[in-house]
């Protein structure tokens, strides 16, 4: 399957900057393969590092909308019915469903720094129908650190851009975990202020 996606996303990268943006908008395609990859291709010279980056964000976000459009007017029974055709099974939507009802609006910004529920955390963002905007703004904010990540480490590593997604996932864990404790904290303190006046 894996060799399957990276032919497709080799033909992507004849159209350079905008191919990486499409790539990322068609959710079926993984960001953890495409960013690497387009990192090895910087490394060989044909793309910038900071062009691509952009590039990779902005598809990054345009793609969790279609996720998003799903949840919001499709609904749960939809999901479960045609889910399969996107890799998306029972499991993995109580997951995010789980996730989501645990830390709110923030949980746009947040579940994209964790591995297995990244791309699926959109569907209950849609179906709880979170401002559209904010929802965008949120999944920018958290593409933008998570592509130059793997789009950094594809470019450093080189031909080994393929062990980039196992090391990515070991920066990715601990720093969704942490801006997790920041917000709760945060907003802890921001209770607090109130209650004082």
């Amino acid at each position: 399957m894996e060799e399957f996606i990276l032919s497709i996303v080799e033909n992507f990268k004849e159209l350079s900057y905008f191919g990486i943006m499409l790539a990322l908008t068609i959710e079926f395609v993984p960001a953890e393969v495409v960013l690497p990859l387009a990192g090895y291709w910087v490394y060989e010279g044909d793309m910038t590092l900071w062009g691509t980056v952009l590039a990779g964000t902005v598809g990054g976000t345009f793609g969790p909308l279609t996720l998003y459009a799903l949840g919001r007017y499709g609904g749960r029974p939809f999901i479960l019915k045609y889910g399969k055709y996107f890799f998306i099974n029972e499991e993995k939507l109580n997951k995010a469903d789980e996730f989501f009802a645990k830390n709110g609006g923030m949980v746009a910004f947040t579940a994209r720094f964790l591995p297995g529920v990244r791309t699926l955390i959109s569907i209950p963002c849609g179906m709880a129908k979170m401002n559209v905007w904010s929802f965008s703004i949120y999944t920018f904010a958290a593409m933008l650190p998570i592509t130059f990540l793997y789009v950094f480490l594809g470019y450093k590593l080189g031909d080994r851009w393929k062990d980039v997604g196992e090391l990515a996932n070991t920066y990715l864990l601990p720093i969704g975990i942490g801006v997790l404790v920041i917000f709760i904290l945060y907003k802890l303190i921001t209770k607090s202020r109130k209650r004082q006046k």
